[in-house]
């Protein structure tokens, strides 16, 4: 048994499912979810939450190709596992799965993981094609979930303590489509737990009565309630499973983009770095902060203004060199 039903993510979707691809999750979850502890709600929600944003309510399950120009680099990416040659395999290793497994670096990843947990998987590196298939598909998120983020841990880490931002950090890279995403856990948490997805309201004032919710009963979603949502949610399981979860930390939401940036923006704002990037300190900190624009890209622009303004001032210092002689010269 699931510690989600298909039926709770229809109920909480904001569009209609796609029924094929949530079935490839479901049916991982109902097989494997116990040995990846994705059989707890507090983890299972959190975790489809995060899905039902990156493939658009499981509409999803390969990246659409253009191609874009960004995806035209794929070709040269090397970071991503591909060769430095123009030879396809951009578009080869482009993304699949709910979580869009891209590059020849993480498809071969997720190949080797599902050898060592004995899965028998076919060979997705010749084919990536495959992970789309069942239940390697499913398998494709679960893994990502488990190791294939940039911890290379389990993100129940996370899950376990309600840290959605570091969740979302750890699968997007940033905090794209923030918004949603605590929306979707909210929507799903409220109908796991047997509310309807606008029923803040009511689930306030239960949870607050349990002495989950300790916010004013206003029927909003924000970190008070979304904080009692997990603790209601850890209630569900045994407690001798769930005994080394504490209290969900509260923090309040930040203001992010909806939309992921795109590799084709303006160099300046561009996550591309054009320097070899230098290990932090204050005041790498402080630039990176400035307008987003990274701090190697800004350091750029600073340089180039410093520049700017010296050949202005030795301009000036020459004009009045040559007025002084020109005065002494009528003199």
């Amino acid at each position: 048994m699931t510690a989600v039903t298909a039926a709770q993510v229809r109920a909480a979707a904001k569009t209609r499912v796609n029924e094929s691809n949530l079935n490839s999750v479901m049916i991982v979850l109902q097989k494997y979810g116990r040995d990846f502890g994705l059989d707890l709600p507090h983890r299972a929600v959190p975790l489809l939450a995060q899905l039902m944003h990156e493939s658009g309510n499981f509409r999803y399950d390969r990246e659409i190709w253009g191609p874009t120009p960004a995806q035209e680099r794929y070709d040269t990416r090397t970071d991503l596992g591909n060769t430095p040659e123009k030879d396809g395999d951009g578009y080869k290793n482009r993304g699949r799965g709910p979580i869009q497994v891209t590059g020849g670096y993480n498809i071969r990843k997720f190949y080797e993981w599902c050898k060592r947990k004995d899965l028998n998987p076919p060979n997705f590196v010749d084919n990536p094609d495959r992970i789309n298939t069942d239940p390697w598909e499913g398998l494709s998120a679960v893994w990502y979930w488990d190791e294939g983020n940039p911890d290379g841990r389990s993100l129940n880490v996370y899950a376990d303590r309600n840290d959605a931002e570091m969740i979302t950090r750890k699968i997007n890279g940033g905090l794209n489509g923030y918004a949603e995403r605590l929306e979707y856990y909210t929507r799903l948490g409220l109908v796991v737990l047997g509310y309807g997805v606008t029923d803040i309201l009511p689930f306030q004032v239960a949870s607050r009565k349990a002495g989950h919710y300790k916010g004013k009963l206003d029927g909003l979603d924000g970190p008070q309630t979304r904080s009692a949502i997990h603790l209601t949610l850890v209630g569900l399981a045994p407690q001798a499973r769930v005994s080394f979860v504490k209290a969900a930390p509260v923090t309040e939401e930040k203001p992010v983009p909806v939309t992921p940036p795109s590799l084709d923006a303006p160099w300046w704002k561009s996550k591309e770095v054009l320097v070899p990037a230098f290990t932090g300190g204050t005041v790498t900190s402080s630039l990176a902060a400035v307008g987003s624009i990274p701090w190697q890209n800004l350091a750029i622009i600073l340089l180039a203004l410093g520049l700017a303004g010296a050949f202005l001032l030795w301009r000036k210092k020459v004009d009045a060199k040559a007025v002084n002689a020109q005065v002494r010269e009528l003199s």
